[in-house]
């Protein structure tokens, strides 16, 4: 029976708020009223949360670091598509994610039956490779492209496992009233550990960065190669696994409709959460909206390095946003993590978008730049300003749709709402990526000087070529114009769509329990 809202004021530790609840006939209403989020009683959860995402972060960063040492080795952007196939699990793990939901140990605990094993797995992997890495990436006949790309997927493969089970441990870890907390937590976490895998990665394992910061006498090679960073993490996520599956206990919240829902039974409410009106215009949104920023963030960086910047100075040279972006988070948490927090996503946007004609003019101009022996001091400080900048405005969307997610998922079925909404978001994401790297290449039209016949469109004929390789159309820029011009369009319908999901009933993005056929045999080890 439904019956109308209600207020009542709260203390001063309190916050009003405005519900509608359904009980049954006969039955008084209890008023009651959310408490104000305080970490009091949360702070170790908090500590934990950043710990694990940490380390899901670490495998991210790292698999963001092989591509630009793939393209100093010279490979084309055909193999840097395949590569970036090592993204795609966390594009599909939806797949999966009910299984994680529905068959776990009670005893052991609903998330850690899959997050122990899934981190477990990846710190033997790393150990296991770390043997083979470096010989991969330094054979003489190229690096070995395929054999990266199945470690990689592997890698990438369990931690978007970790991910399932820690999203949906993030929502029940923390109390109701710290929710917007798992946002946070997964933001920070996640960003240290990418410049953990990335930034710290590449400025280690260069000789030239530690022969000037890090050493008396020069040596040929950094104080990291990829097989002892692998070594070294595998060790990391051994230890730190063993000290969560001994000290960390899952208290686990139980309602009849988990107790009762069976792998079938997941995949068919997933289904049904699917065809939900609000999801479905949602899901368009998610894999519609970075297809706008998607030449700018898949290509610009890696032409920078064949353009001759070195590696090891581009994450130098933006290592300083990290700690920015961290501090204006927190600073700005409320605000990002609020009930509207999707509509600072729309305000960000227009000026993300902006940044695909300055990065963009900032490439064409860098070979200027880089033609003489010494680098201009202004030319780092340039690619801070927008490196940074889109690198920010890129965090604070990615917290605003976090928000929205916790505020939406249905905490019975924790995992499977919120990798839903990661999944799409990362499938929107990944989609465009592999897409751009495919076409830069048969959009670019160069030509020998030397020779009519020669093309210059792979690493091959580039050597045979005994001029110069003149490029008359850069696909590069042809991809920019056309991302550029699909989000000015996306907006019109972005934006109105938007405010409509925002103005929604909580009940419209969750299946009803009451019409559901509770099963009675459930799946448990």
């Amino acid at each position: 029976k439904n019956l109308s809202s209600f207020q009542q004021h709260c203390t001063s530790q309190r916050i009003m708020i405005l519900r509608e609840q359904e009980v049954p006939d006969g039955e008084a209403v209890q008023p009651t009223c959310k408490k104000s989020a305080s970490l009091e009683g949360d702070r170790a959860n908090v500590c934990l949360l950043i710990l694990l995402y940490l380390l899901q972060g670490v495998v991210l960063g790292l698999g963001e670091s092989v591509p630009m040492v793939l393209q100093s080795k010279g490979v084309n952007y055909n193999d840097q598509a395949i590569f970036s196939i090592t993204a795609w699990p966390y594009s599909v793990k939806l797949l999966w994610a009910p299984i994680v939901d529905a068959v776990y140990s009670n005893r052991f605990g609903r998330r850690k039956s899959w997050l122990v094993p899934a981190q477990y797995l990846i710190g033997i992997t790393m150990l296991c490779v770390s043997y083979r890495a470096n010989a991969w990436i330094d054979d003489p006949a190229g690096p070995r492209i395929v054999l990266l790309t199945v470690f990689f997927f592997l890698l990438t493969f369990l931690a978007a496992t970790q991910d399932v089970a820690l999203d949906g441990w993030a929502i029940t870890m923390l109390k109701r009233e710290n929710i917007g907390y798992a946002a946070t937590c997964g933001s920070v976490g996640q960003t240290i550990g990418i410049s953990v895998g990335f930034f710290v990665f590449m400025s280690l394992e260069s000789a030239d960065f530690c022969n000037a910061y890090l050493r008396s006498e020069p040596l040929p090679y950094g104080v990291l190669t990829l097989s002892s960073f692998l070594n070294y993490f595998g060790w990391i996520f051994l230890m730190t696994t063993t000290l969560v599956m001994l000290f960390k206990n899952e208290e686990t919240l139980f309602t009849d409709e988990e107790h009762s829902l069976g792998v079938l039974d997941t995949y068919k409410k997933l289904i049904r959460i699917i065809r939900l009106p609000a999801i479905k215009t949602f899901s368009i949104f998610l894999l519609t909206m970075s297809i706008s920023f998607s030449a700018c963030d898949a290509i610009s960086w890696l032409k920078l390095v064949r353009l001759g910047l070195d590696r090891e100075k581009f994450a130098l040279a933006t290592t300083v946003i990290i700690p920015v972006k961290v501090s204006l988070l927190l600073f700005f948490w409320k605000r990002m993590t609020g009930e509207k927090s999707m509509d600072i996503f729309m305000k960000i946007y227009p000026l993300r978008l902006a940044f695909n004609l300055v990065a963009s003019v900032f490439i064409w101009s860098t070979a200027q730049m880089l033609m003489g022996l010494d680098v201009p001091s202004y030319f780092y400080g340039l690619l801070i300003l927008i490196y940074g900048c889109i690198q920010i405005a890129s965090y604070f969307m990615m917290v605003n749709r976090f928000a929205f997610y916790t505020r939406t998922s249905d905490p019975a079925l924790g995992g499977t709402y919120m990798t839903l909404m990661n999944t799409l978001s990362n499938l929107g994401m990944a989609w465009p990526n592999s897409l751009v790297l495919l076409l830069v290449d048969p959009l670019t039209f160069s030509q020998c000087s030397t020779d009519a016949e020669n093309t210059c469109s792979n690493s091959k004929w580039i050597k045979e070529c005994a001029g110069e390789c003149k490029t008359y159309v850069d696909g590069y820029y042809v991809l920019i114009a056309i991302c550029t011009v699909f989000g000015l369009l996306w907006l019109r319908w972005a934006i109105p769509t938007v405010r409509e999901l925002q103005r929604k009933d909580p009940k419209e993005w969750k299946v009803s329990s009451g019409s559901q056929k509770k099963s009675e045999n459930s799946q448990f080890l």
